[in-house]
């Protein structure tokens, strides 16, 4: 009996403190909580007046109802100074979007941040929905709203500069990506960013700038010494894009990517011997490229091996169909041209070519036009570029000495 009295008085307690809520905030989404407590208070009740002993079930059903429900969101309200209309306005819209009617979930948000403009899970929430439709306009403003009422959110500032950029707003995530790795250096899904936009727009120089920053922050990551290789690709500077291709290849010898990078460099210094090791490292990796197979036939028709030239290629052919029609134009085949397998137009339909990033294809096409270069010249030619380059390190060994 006594249990029940403690009980009901806690029950009626907790009633009381959420229809004040209720009256104060005048808001009709605290009723769904006032309707669960009075259930189990009334159940309660009709236990203690009829002297009816109820099984542990029911005893539970109305602790949950009476106590337990309105007892956390309470508490959520306390700790997470959140009102409970803000997590029931929120909830319902999620439930909305998850069943797939954005229009729905947009109408409980709008109608939550009618009534709580500082809302921040709401206009936050409201953000996500609008991003989800691909209007990133609204979106990003929204997200301002909600950076505004807490900016202390560094993941929603990332967010916002990721959809500035989807958005063609270029100037804008620029500068909030700077802002953000002012203040948080070791931020590297900003650096990747910022690194990407400015390649985008061909700013090399000053994506090599990021990149280097942050090197001093991640010493071990594969995937900036690659951007760097890459970034200093497009600029021309192979000495320094092959020095951090080979760091990464290092860190992540599984890849091929960097490997084949360093492999066309070696091939535009007419070192053929480094280019066909890096090339044939190239192709141990994960993914197969058709591209080390390519310039395998080519590093062996300079070398003088039509045989082995002819394997390489027709395995490159095999993995990209397409690379057929670009050797029948290449002067440096002409000797293996008609001996080559012509793919068949099932096996150029079904084949796919390994997913590269857009900076990722860029890079290594600027590479291929500069290989290209070279596509003309027969053994002797690469073996006066080897001892040209010699002697042009003996030259600086000796001043070095001196």
């Amino acid at each position: 009996m006594i249990e029940k009295i403690i009980f009901n008085l806690l029950a009626f307690a907790i009633f009381i403190i959420v229809f004040g809520k209720f009256i104060k905030k005048n808001d009709t989404s605290y009723v769904y909580i006032l309707g669960l407590e009075f259930i189990g208070i009334v159940i309660n009740f009709i236990e203690l007046i009829f002297n009816v002993h109820l099984n542990l079930f029911f005893r539970i059903i109305i602790y949950i109802l009476s106590i337990i429900i309105p007892g956390i969101v309470l508490l959520i309200e306390y700790k997470k100074k959140i009102d409970f209309p803000e997590i029931f306005n929120i909830m319902l819209a999620k439930i909305a979007l998850h069943k797939g009617n954005t229009d729905q979930a947009k109408e409980y948000l709008f109608k939550l941040i009618n009534k709580y403009p500082e809302s921040y899970s709401g206009h936050k929430t409201l953000a996500e929905v609008y991003e989800k439709e691909n209007k990133y306009s609204l979106a990003v403003d929204e997200y301002i709203r909600a950076n505004d009422i807490n900016n202390k959110d560094i993941k929603l500032n990332y967010k916002i500069a990721d959809l500035l950029n989807k958005d063609e707003r270029l100037g804008d995530a620029i500068t909030m990506l700077q802002d953000i790795l002012k203040k948080n250096p070791e931020y590297y899904k900003a650096t990747e960013l910022l690194g990407d936009i400015l390649c985008a727009n061909e700013r090399y120089k000053e994506a090599i700038n990021v990149y280097m920053n942050a090197l001093r922050y991640n010493p071990g990551n594969y995937d900036l010494y690659y951007n760097l290789g890459m970034a200093y690709t497009m600029v021309n500077d192979f000495q320094r894009a092959k020095e951090f291709y080979q760091k990464a290849a290092e860190i992540n010898s599984l890849l091929y990517n960097a490997k084949l990078s360093i492999g066309q460099i070696a091939l535009i210094a007419g070192d053929l011997d480094e280019a066909e090791k890096y090339f044939k490292e190239s192709i141990k990796g994960e993914d197969v490229e058709a591209g080390s197979y390519y310039y395998l036939a080519q590093v062996a028709i300079l070398k003088g091996d039509k045989e082995k030239a002819i394997n390489y290629m027709n395995i490159a052919i095999e993995l990209d169909p397409k690379i057929y029609n670009k050797v029948q134009k290449e002067v440096v085949f002409a000797p293996i041209r008609n001996e080559i397998r012509k793919p068949n137009r099932e096996v150029q339909e079904e084949k796919k070519r390994t997913k590269l990033l857009l900076k990722e294809r860029k890079a290594l096409n600027h590479l291929s036009k500069t290989c290209s270069l070279i596509s003309g010249m027969n053994n002797d030619d690469i073996i006066m570029m080897k001892n040209v380059k010699e002697k042009e390190k003996e030259v600086q060994e000796k001043q070095r000495e001196n």
